[in-house]
């Protein structure tokens, strides 16, 4: 495993040491496995906490979980390509495919297992992606706002429904059937909290020049754009390919302690679509409804997320 220490590495547009104001005030790690800079946060010892942010976050999504549960477990945050701190090669596709690529040749690069996931949006995905190819590295899955495509039979028309009621999946349709997806996702640092506010978060007293500051810096030109473009121009083409998973991965699977805490609020991922299917995943799995929380429950509700979060891992 490579690490990076006190150089910027190319079209990296994070500074490695950059802490925004001590609310970040993780060591940055990098790794080349995947074939880019890749970005990770490890912190504390004990068993793998894996937490996989979404669109357009990053790492700092987790800061408080972080903080909360490293005392006493290994929490690892890798950015996916193009976001956070990780690199945004100009080479490469960003489809959910590639991310479980990517996220697969970073955890056989360390070498992860007994792998407890925390999942936040196209984390889920991803995440679940990971689990299907290596079933015997996971412990526990937890998604918090995150879908479980686990082969669900409904799973289609579950997405179909949501995307045509999503506000947030609705822009995406029409600005990319009338060519200005590209171009408004490139400006992300200018319209990054009106991105976030049509996801949906709840708690905008917690909105800060800091925490501005710290989801804006990753997407200072169009160039490093292509992580947030790629994800919803997925979604708009249909070239999202979920992993496939065989009977016997299915069953080990839903076998798995599992949890999920959904903000109720959340118009993105809508609670009436996806807790369903992720108990359809996940039968004998605990299901934490937050009511008055949206789709970043990290956001709205830092304390109540992480501590759940903490006496699941200590039951199971």
């Amino acid at each position: 495993m490579t690490k990076y220490r006190n150089k910027l590495p190319r079209l990296l547009t994070v500074p490695p040491e950059e802490t925004f104001n001590g609310t970040w005030p993780f060591k940055a790690h990098f790794t080349e496995a995947p074939g880019f800079r890749m970005h990770y946060v490890d912190e504390g010892k004990g068993e793998t906490v894996l937490a996989l942010h979404g669109e357009p976050t990053w790492g700092y999504l987790f800061r408080n979980l972080i903080k909360t549960l490293s005392p006493q477990y290994r929490v690892i945050a890798p950015d996916h390509m193009g976001f956070g701190k990780s690199e945004t090669p100009q080479d490469r596709n960003y489809l959910l495919q590639d991310h479980i690529d990517n996220l697969e040749l970073f955890v056989l690069d360390l070498d992860l297992r007994d792998i407890t996931l925390v999942m936040h949006d196209f984390g889920g995905p991803a995440g679940i992606g990971l689990a299907i190819r290596h079933p015997d590295r996971i412990k526990r899955i937890i998604s918090t706002n995150g879908p479980t495509p686990l082969g669900q039979l409904r799973l289609g028309d579950t997405l179909a429904k949501n995307g045509a009621s999503s506000p947030w999946f609705s822009w995406i349709a029409k600005a990319h059937a009338d060519g200005t997806l590209e171009q408004i996702l490139g400006q992300l640092d200018y319209n990054i909290l009106s991105t976030l506010k049509l996801n949906g978060f709840e708690r905008h007293d917690a909105i800060s020049d800091t925490w501005l500051a710290a989801y804006r810096a990753p997407f200072t030109a169009p160039k490093y754009c292509l992580g947030a473009i790629g994800w919803a121009k997925g979604f708009a083409e249909g070239t999202h390919r979920f992993e496939s998973a065989d009977a016997p991965t299915v069953k080990t699977l839903s076998r798995k302690p599992a949890l999920a805490i959904w903000g109720m609020a959340d118009r993105t991922l809508q609670p009436e679509y996806f807790i369903p299917l992720f108990n359809e995943a996940f039968p004998n799995a605990t299901t934490y409804p937050l009511e008055g929380v949206g789709h970043y429950c990290h956001e709205d509700a830092p304390e109540e997320v992480a501590k759940l979060i903490d006496e699941f891992l200590q039951k199971n």
